[in-house]
């Protein structure tokens, strides 16, 4: 069975390869992804966020930088920045929780600002 550092691997592999099927396997179907003005319960509900997420990294210049990354059994945290054509995420942090090589819960906060 995959570690909790083996799926946080293979999860950022995929967000960097804009692999939206390959992101949401690594999500349990009762995963519960906290984001900014309600949870999202399950990977179809969680896919929008990604969809919107992969078309605004997938234009030309975006980069995407981690600053700090902790694993202690089953959770796992990063922190992180990024620069799109649109925005630019500083201080964004995922916090997950990993089971039986799946994630669980996940929580995403980050300060965005608009380039517009």
């Amino acid at each position: 069975m995959p570690s909790t550092s083996d799926v946080l691997d293979q999860h950022l592999k995929c967000f960097g390869e804009n692999d939206l099927d390959g992101v949401l396997a690594d999500y349990s179907s009762d995963a519960v992804f906290f984001v900014p003005g309600k949870p999202l319960r399950g990977p179809r509900a969680i896919k929008p966020f990604f969809q919107a997420l992969f078309s605004e990294f997938a234009k030309p210049g975006a980069s995407f930088s981690i600053q700090q990354r902790y694993v202690e059994g089953d959770y796992a945290y990063i922190l992180w920045s990024a620069e799109t054509a649109d925005n630019l995420y500083d201080a964004a942090t995922d916090t997950f929780v990993v089971r039986n090589g799946k994630i669980v819960a996940q929580s995403f906060a980050a300060k965005i600002t608009p380039k517009r």
